[in-house]
């Protein structure tokens, strides 16, 4: 065999093994969002999520929702990652209250999804993790790398927190706490540089029933640290990451713990906040690859007063 025949093999190996997703790089954004299990109520995150996304204009947005555990149903469930230029992962496994409250068996991806989630964000899918998927799937190492920092324990990973410069410290396991948040409230965020989803943004803003993590953990590679804010927990008042991304081989994740919706949350300030509802787009579009233009609002919070929507806005490229 020769040398371009070899090169040619090794081509369609690897095309078969990571399949590349389809990525547009026109027309709107395709998101797939994955839904069906959370300790918060992810049936309201969905239909919060859905408004936002099609009040811009910009978004072609698909659901998937994971059947019972264990049914047939569950057994055939497989998400078309492959369709979508970016996937919003809201599961979580994680958190033994809330809708998981007293749930004996917790629910859980099939194996064929895993690994074709996977698959997907390593050939160059892109993945925001909302709110508590975060904290989902202890164990699953390839997961645990695409979200860099989870809700775990002391001694499982590292911890980064950050100084008054904004100068990243890393903690290693053991030293410190478990991953844990204090009480929801307008939080000062404070971004950090001037990346692509958070320019034209001001320096800090106050953003309403944000939870700060403290001493999130995991193998923290291949990070950077968008913005921060203090925790309010006696004995701590540290700085700590809020926003954060990753690349998994080819792939771009963004993780935040943005729009908190517990049951009962109806219409939560949490997604009601102009901030979110101007980052999760431009999040979607760098995700995706494509420039960021989503438009940063004249309502955009300050760092002395929240911006609450009583609605979502209608679609205005003017940002107006």
């Amino acid at each position: 065999m020769n040398l371009r025949s070899a090169v040619c093999v090794l081509a369609i190996l690897s095309a078969s093994v990571f399949p590349a997703p389809a990525k547009s790089r026109s027309g709107k954004v395709r998101v797939l969002i994955v839904d069906g299990f959370s300790n918060h109520d992810w049936k309201q995150t969905t239909l919060l999520l859905h408004e936002i996304l099609d009040q811009t204009g910009r978004f072609d947005v698909g659901v998937s929702t994971m059947p019972a555990r264990g049914s047939a149903a569950w057994e055939k469930w497989r998400p078309d990652f492959a369709a979508y230029d970016v996937v919003i992962q809201t599961c979580n496994d994680n958190g033994g209250n809330g809708e998981l409250a007293g749930v004996k068996e917790l629910p859980e991806w099939p194996e064929g999804v895993k690994k074709e989630f996977v698959d997907y964000v390593r050939g160059g899918g892109g993945v925001y993790i909302f709110h508590s998927a975060e904290n989902a799937f202890v164990g699953w190492k390839e997961y645990e790398q695409m979200v860099g920092l989870s809700w775990r324990s002391a001694d499982y990973g590292t911890a980064i927190r950050l100084t008054d410069g904004g100068k990243q410290v890393r903690i290693p396991p053991g030293v410190g706490r478990g991953t844990g948040h204090g009480a929801r409230g307008n939080v000062l965020v404070t971004r950090l540089g001037d990346d692509p989803i958070h320019q034209g943004m001001p320096q800090a803003w106050l953003s309403p029933g944000l939870e700060v993590y403290y001493y999130a953990r995991g193998p923290a590679e291949h990070l950077r640290v968008l913005a921060y804010a203090r925790d309010d927990e006696p004995g701590l008042n540290m700085l700590w990451p809020t926003e954060w991304t990753t690349t998994f081989g080819k792939g771009r994740v963004y993780v935040s713990t943005y729009g908190h919706v517990w049951d009962g949350d109806v219409q939560p300030a949490s997604m009601h906040d102009a901030a979110v509802q101007t980052i999760i787009p431009r999040a979607l579009e760098w995700l995706a690859g494509r420039p960021v233009t989503w438009p940063v609002p004249k309502d955009f919070p300050t760092a002395s007063a929240v911006s609450v929507r009583a609605d979502v806005p209608p679609h205005d490229e003017s940002g107006r």
